[in-house]
């Protein structure tokens, strides 16, 4: 009996030193003094070989007391890392529904973006880049700007960042938008807030926020004044700084005139998008 009190008594020992020890590990960790986080520096995206990203964006059109009128849905799928540093676009469709509850209509495929493919490194804003789109594909050029947003802010960085201190990155920029209208970012903040995982990934997780940017749209005979407010996260592999989860909201606070109006309406936009690598099953 006195044995296995005496056994029962170093087991429990045993256990509670290991106990203590982990909450050690984990006070530690805690406690660990905020320089020893530093993003690498110097380094650049590691493109083994293409790796394909499914884009998708709700568009949610509310008039000013919040009543939606109007959802609109775009997918597409966005391939990195292809020969001589080009990416490329497929598979992108739109697909429509009226109402805030009503059921989104058949996806219709945007034959025109099906291989639309160019250089990353490319200015997407320059006239003539989006040769071959519709005047009125704005969400579909949107699709394109918004990937390359994502990864300049999550790729191009790190040097700049530390941890939980706001980095004005861009700071009154006027933006034009060929065949769309023009955009001015008032004050874009990038925030590295922590570390975290995605895709069996060490990442750092980013965080990016612009306010009041005032936007004015003229296409397809529409026309659109108001403002901008956007944000969102980025996990960024530390290993390769590949873009394993991606996140936008925006809302769009504006008048807008449709063809064929006098008057002008006031509407809210309000988008949600999450940008994701196709992991293979």
């Amino acid at each position: 009996m006195l044995k296995r009190t005496k056994s029962v008594l170093v087991v429990a020992n045993l256990v509670i030193g290991a106990v203590f020890g982990l909450l050690g590990q984990s006070l530690l960790a805690q406690t660990l003094p905020a320089q020893t986080w530093n993003l690498p520096q110097g380094t650049t995206v590691k493109d083994d070989g293409p790796r394909t990203y499914r884009f998708s964006v709700d568009y949610n059109t509310a008039n000013t007391k919040g009543e939606l009128f109007d959802r609109q849905r775009i997918t597409g799928e966005y391939t990195r890392g292809l020969g001589g540093g080009e990416v490329m676009w497929k598979n992108v469709a739109v697909a429509e529904a009226v109402g805030p509850t009503a059921p989104f209509g058949t996806a219709q495929k945007r034959n025109f973006m099906e291989g639309f493919r160019y250089r990353s490194d490319l200015d997407t804003l320059k006239p003539g880049f989006f040769k071959g789109f519709p005047p009125t594909a704005v969400a579909e050029r949107d699709l394109v700007w918004d990937t390359g947003m994502i990864e300049h802010f999550g790729q191009n960085f790190f040097d700049h960042l530390k941890l939980n201190e706001p980095y004005h990155a861009l700071s009154n920029q006027e933006v034009n938008m060929p065949d769309v209208g023009t955009f001015k970012n008032r004050d874009v903040v990038l925030e590295w807030v922590g570390r975290s995982q995605r895709n069996g990934q060490d990442c750092a997780l980013i965080t990016y926020q612009a306010f009041f940017n005032p936007l004015d749209i003229a296409n397809g005979g529409m026309t659109l004044q108001g403002r901008s407010d956007y944000w969102g996260e980025i996990w960024v592999s530390l290993e390769t700084k590949q873009i394993e989860y991606g996140t936008i909201f925006e809302s769009v606070s504006a008048e807008m005139k449709l063809p064929g109006q006098d008057t002008m309406q006031n509407i809210n936009v309000f988008r949600i998008g999450t940008l994701e690598p196709v992991i293979a099953k």
